[in-house]
């Protein structure tokens, strides 16, 4: 489905940050994360809506229903693939593991880029290597 959605995005100068797909009330929400340098308003968002509503309802990659929401990173910007562990290296981190690491399953720490196919994390421990297979969830701590 990212596929589906990336070319539409890049094709209107928006950079595609990532899709979510999550169960909410009695549907899906299909949650779209665009960025650009200079950031991203309201307006964007909106075309950016309007196209992927044409797009999906002609390729129709989800067979139920869902609404679609598309939105800036924000300040607790999602990482979603290694070139974004790399990108941010030197910003703290949470990161949500799908299963339990030395008996935790969140990891808080400054990204210290990938390595292979581990994202390597600093924390008060030292500099964990983490299975990018493991990460179920990753996002930027706001810096103010």
């Amino acid at each position: 489905m990212t596929e589906v959605i990336r070319g539409p995005v890049e094709a209107m100068g928006y950079e595609l940050v990532g899709v979510e797909l999550f169960p909410r009330g009695g549907g899906l929400l299909l949650r779209v994360y665009i960025d650009r340098e200079g950031g991203i308003t309201l307006d964007d968002c909106t075309a950016v809506s309007h196209q992927l509503i044409g797009v999906l309802n002609v390729d129709d990659p989800i067979q139920a229903s869902y609404e679609l929401e598309v939105s800036s990173p924000g300040l607790d910007r999602p990482l979603f693939d290694r070139v974004h562990f790399d990108r941010f290296r030197g910003r703290r981190a949470r990161v949500e593991l799908r299963a339990p690491m030395d008996g935790r399953r969140r990891f808080k720490g400054i990204l210290m880029g990938v390595e292979d196919d581990d994202l390597l994390l600093e924390d008060e421990s030292g500099c964990r290597r983490i299975p990018l297979g493991q990460v179920a969830k990753a996002r930027l701590e706001p810096e103010y």
